[in-house]
């Protein structure tokens, strides 16, 4: 008999998935899933263990180069090495005994202080005190000058104004006015007030 051509086809088995490959698909498709569970979990483990192995250190060497150019000056301060020099302290303050004590003060902070002496002859009486330096040592007779609590600091004299004339092996002269003469020394000074050299004639 010759089947009716307006009667629906059935679907033949090539068109209908089996029951079988459903079941696969949907195995496979939980599988892939729990597999990219477990994918993520690693990946952010790996994250989070990158961050705080890595980051902490990256931001404190971002916070320590800016404080390393900020204190650039100070050291030229500090560089200073008090026994690299001699001083020498000559009594113009008229009281007996002062320049022996400033010695002595001086020895006791780290400085190389030659035995005291007074001013020469020809020197007045001073009534401020003055830290003279030979050439090359000015950055010690400001060190001194502000240990003496700011005096006035200036080039060596001619004649130098010492009773020998002399300043043996020190290259800083304190000539001790009454100002400071026998009061204890400063702690520091601010600022120090520059003079202008002087020469004795006879």
């Amino acid at each position: 008999m010759n089947q009716d051509p307006s009667r629906p086809r059935r679907r033949t088995s090539e068109s209908q998935p089996p029951r079988g490959a459903s079941n696969v698909n949907s195995t496979l498709s939980i599988i892939i899933a729990v597999l990219a569970v477990l994918l993520g979990f690693f990946i952010l483990r790996d994250i989070r263990s990158d961050q705080s192995g890595q980051t902490l250190p990256a931001e404190s060497n971002n916070t320590v180069a800016p404080t390393d150019t900020t204190p650039v000056e100070v050291p030229v301060a500090t560089t200073l090495v008090l026994t690299a020099f001699k001083i020498q302290v000559a009594n113009a303050s008229g009281m007996s005994g002062t320049a022996g004590q400033l010695t002595t003060e001086l020895q006791g902070r780290g400085y190389i202080v030659q035995p005291a002496m007074n001013k020469s002859e020809i020197t007045p009486k001073q009534t401020m005190t003055v830290v003279y330096y030979l050439l090359g040592s000015e950055a010690a007779a400001a060190a001194v000058a502000s240990e003496l609590g700011g005096v006035g600091i200036a080039a060596m004299p001619e004649p130098i104004p010492t009773e020998t004339g002399k300043l043996g092996e020190a290259s800083v002269l304190i000539l001790l006015g009454s100002d400071i003469a026998g009061k204890p020394l400063g702690t520091g000074a601010a600022a120090v007030v520059p003079v202008a050299p002087t020469t004795t004639t006879g």
